[in-house]
């Protein structure tokens, strides 16, 4: 009884703690995501909104490697938003994409790919948690390094519309959900709950769109 009475405490005061900022970020990432299962360019316009908002509150949070996460978002919110739009271009070609009527479409990487891009991954990941241990304040900075570089890959493969993103994308917002969780960001933690949710039917979804596409050609 003790226990579920410090919880209940603890969520309490979180919220009194929680800033307008917080709510918007996480009202307009909650948005983002619906919008990109359904494949929705303006999801992008959301992104950018949500990730401008939490480079400021995960840099007080002392979550570093978050806050430029999340500025990288920004980033990979415009460059989403003109590859989802735009005519296709030689570097589409060069990498086998599938479109239709010049939009970008689903498609797949191997097993030799995924493989080279999370060996990839783990190394800078490595990197950047040494870097954070050694050179600043930041807290949980393994787990930090983990999600921002895996983050960072899956953000692009959303960009590319690979569809495996959501396959990643599950297993970085359970991780990311525990640290939020212990940074006290109860809000953002109820967040990648429901990110995590919403990334299993995202799955679901891209991979009946895909698996349509290849059977009417």
């Amino acid at each position: 009884m003790e226990d579920n009475n410090s919880i209940l405490s603890a969520l309490v005061k979180a919220w009194e703690y929680m800033t307008w900022i917080e709510i918007w970020a996480v009202i307009t990432g909650l948005i983002y995501v619906i919008l990109a299962v359904k494949e929705n360019v303006w999801c992008w316009l959301f992104g950018i909104v949500s990730s401008l908002l939490s480079i400021y509150l995960f840099y007080i949070g002392q979550l570093y490697a978050e806050s430029v996460l999340y500025g990288y978002y920004v980033i990979a919110g415009i460059y989403g938003w003109y590859a989802w739009t735009n005519q296709r271009s030689e570097e589409a070609k060069v990498l086998n994409q599938l479109e239709e009527k010049g939009n970008l479409k689903i498609h797949t990487w191997n097993l030799k790919s995924h493989g080279i891009t999370i060996a990839f991954g783990f190394l800078v990941a490595l990197i950047l948690a040494y870097v954070l241990e050694n050179y600043t304040d930041a807290k949980i900075p393994k787990l930090d390094a983990f999600t921002t570089v895996f983050s960072f890959i899956a953000t692009y493969m959303v960009t590319r519309k690979v569809l495996e993103n959501w396959i990643y994308w599950i297993i970085i917002d359970i991780v990311t959900t525990g640290m939020y969780f212990h940074r006290a960001y109860y809000l953002y933690a109820l967040l990648m709950i429901v990110y995590t949710v919403i990334a299993i039917l995202g799955f679901i979804k891209w991979k009946q769109t895909y698996d349509q596409a290849l059977l009417s050609k």
